[in-house]
C-alpha cells in the first residue's frame, strides 16, 4: 500500500475513532432530535443557509464514513426542511456522501482485489459493465441491504463512478422521500422500526426487481424471435 493510500486509511480510521471515542452516537437517536428540535428549528430560521450547508456536511460526513445515524439524519431533514426541501438536500447529501465511500474504497482496496481475485472476478465485473445499473438499482430500492456495504461492494467492481452517482440518487429517492415524511411527523413518532412496515418493504423490493425483470423477459422475447 503505498503513501497516499496510507494517509487516507490513517484519515478515515481517526475520524471513525473519534466519532465514537467521543460518543458521537448519542447525538444521532430519535430521542435527542426530538429533544433538540425546537432549538434547530430557531437556528434554521435565523440562519437558513448556513444551517442547509452544516446539516448537509454533517450528512456527507456520516455517509462517507459509513458511520450508524443516516437513518435519524434523514428524519431530521424532514423535521428541519419539511418534505419538499429536506428530500431535496438529503438526496443529495447521501448520494454525495455515498459516493464518496464508492471512491475512497475504491482507491484503498479495488487494486488490491483485483490483483489477488482478478479471475473470479471477471464475471463479476462483466455481468457489471452489462447491467450494472439495473443490479445498482435494485438494491438502492430493497432497504433489507445496508447502504455502506452496497458502496463498499460496489466500488470492487468495475461499475463506473457517473452510473453509481445516478443510479444511486434515483435509487434511494423513494426510501428519502418516506423516511423525510417520516421526519415532517416526527413528534408522533414513537421508533424507526414502524417507518419501514412489511408492506412498505414489499412494495420497495417489487420497485427493484421489477426492471431487472422486465430487462430479462425482452432479453428472452428476443432471443426466441432469433431462434425461430
Amino acid at each position: 500500500m503505498n503513501t497516499p493510500k496510507i494517509v487516507l486509511l490513517l484519515v478515515i480510521a481517526g475520524a471513525i475513532a473519534a466519532f465514537f471515542y467521543f460518543n458521537g452516537q448519542q447525538y444521532l437517536t430519535l430521542e435527542m432530535l426530538k429533544a433538540q428540535q425546537a432549538g434547530i428549528a430557531a437556528f434554521r430560521d435565523n440562519h437558513a443557509i448556513l444551517a442547509i450547508a452544516v446539516y448537509g456536511l454533517i450528512y456527507i460526513a456520516v455517509t462517507g464514513l459509513s458511520l450508524p445515524g443516516a437513518a435519524i439524519l434523514t428524519l431530521a431533514g424532514g423535521a428541519i426542511f419539511g418534505l419538499f426541501w429536506g428530500t431535496v438536500i438529503v438526496s443529495f447529501a447521501s448520494t454525495i456522501g455515498a459516493t464518496l465511500a464508492f471512491l475512497a474504497a475504491r482507491f484503498l482496496f479495488k487494486d488490491s482485489i483485483q490483483a489477488k481475485f482478478g479471475d473470479r472476478l471477471q464475471a463479476i465485473n462483466e455481468g457489471i459493465a452489462r447491467e450494472g445499473a439495473f443490479y445498482l438499482f435494485t438494491l438502492r430500492l430493497v432497504p433489507l441491504f445496508p447502504f455502506f456495504v452496497i458502496n463498499l461492494l460496489m466500488a470492487l467492481t468495475a461499475l463506473k463512478t457517473r452510473t453509481f452517482y445516478w443510479v444511486s440518487q434515483v435509487g434511494m429517492l423513494a426510501g428519502t422521500l418516506v423516511y423525510v415524511n417520516a421526519g415532517t411527523q416526527l413528534g408522533k413518532l414513537e421508533s424507526l422500526a414502524g417507518i419501514l412496515s412489511p408492506p412498505v418493504v414489499g412494495s420497495f423490493v417489487l420497485l427493484g426487481v421489477f426492471p431487472l425483470l422486465a430487462k430479462k423477459a425482452i432479453q428472452f422475447i428476443q432471443q426466441r424471435k432469433a431462434d425461430v
